[in-house]
């Protein structure tokens, strides 16, 4: 197994570089941004044979063969931060997709939870926030109270 501590702080940061372009170049992140967005929205195409939207579209992140449209969020839960508040959910009422997909992985990058919401849920499952100019939304088993939420954790393992 890799042993990190070993390693100077210049040699950690080169071979995160490494490790992003290596991922780039295997198509699983589009990005040189913190690889969590890219990452769920890869896996999540794959695993449900989505189409990945151009990284620039606004509004969805995927389609599907029907020609749904699926925004895809994600966290990642660590030690020393449990919340399972995802990203704004911006513009929703402009249905500019037809579901949201919520991802919440441990520490380890393992699948906690996640979550295929319809759009027409979101404002009641949560709060708006005007400093965050969209809604928020906590991933708990909570949202499976809701009726048309479903889990597709078994899917993405």
């Amino acid at each position: 197994m890799f042993d990190p501590s070993s390693l100077t702080t210049t040699d950690l940061l080169q071979a995160y570089v490494s490790i992003l372009r290596e991922l780039r170049e295997r198509g699983i992140v589009r990005t040189s941004n913190n690889p969590i967005g890219d990452y769920t929205e890869w896996l999540v195409a794959s695993k449900l044979g989505l189409t990945l939207a151009t990284s620039s579209m606004k509004g969805y992140d995927a389609t599907d063969a029907d020609g749904l449209q699926y925004q895809i969020k994600s966290r990642r839960l660590t030690a020393t931060n449990r919340s399972c508040q995802l990203g704004a959910i911006r513009d929703h009422d402009k249905e500019a997709f037809h579901f949201l997909i919520a991802v919440v992985y441990e520490e380890d990058w393992s699948i906690r939870s996640a979550y295929k919401i319809p759009n027409s849920a979101i404002s009641a499952l949560g709060r708006f926030s005007g400093r965050h100019n969209g809604f928020l939304i906590w991933a708990t088993d909570n949202l499976l109270d809701h009726p048309g939420v479903t889990s597709i954790s078994e899917q993405l393992q």
